[in-house]
């Protein structure tokens, strides 16, 4: 069982994949991600880099209607893998791949390994709510 450092870690990280595809980030952390997972076998990284390459093209396939679930789905697949290959790592190699996504991440420009809360409502009428949260929130009304 993961702890929740890394459990949070590998939900930034799949974040920060979905976040960066279709921008100029995107080179940068999909070769980075793909040594990550690859852990230095060529083969695993080549299979990672054409996972990587599927997820940016579904992304850009969505329909306006689609994306959030399909960034949704992207999210969560990517962060089950990070979260299978820091569970499968003995204790020493689960320390180095952590350490590896957290300064990727700090490249992708989270510079603390965390993920910025963002919120955009449109069209929304809120009663008795409540948002509970640390760290920048950013809330967008239209």
């Amino acid at each position: 069982m993961l702890v929740e450092a890394l459990l949070a870690l590998a939900a930034t990280g799949s974040s920060a994949i979905v976040q960066a595809a279709g921008t100029d980030a995107w080179n940068g952390m999909r070769d980075g991600i793909a040594r990550v997972l690859g852990r230095g076998e060529a083969a695993r990284e080549q299979g990672e880099l054409e996972r990587l390459d599927r997820t940016r093209a579904v992304l850009e396939a969505a329909s306006v209607d689609e994306a959030e679930r399909v960034r949704t789905a992207q999210t969560a697949l990517w962060q089950s893998r990070l979260e299978m290959l820091l569970e499968e790592l003995p204790d020493t190699q689960r320390q180095q791949a952590a350490a590896e996504l957290q300064a990727l991440l700090r490249q992708a420009g989270m510079a603390d390994g965390s993920q910025p809360a963002r919120n955009d409502f449109s069209g929304s009428t809120f009663e008795k709510s409540a948002v509970q949260g640390s760290g920048t929130q950013h809330n967008t009304f239209n």
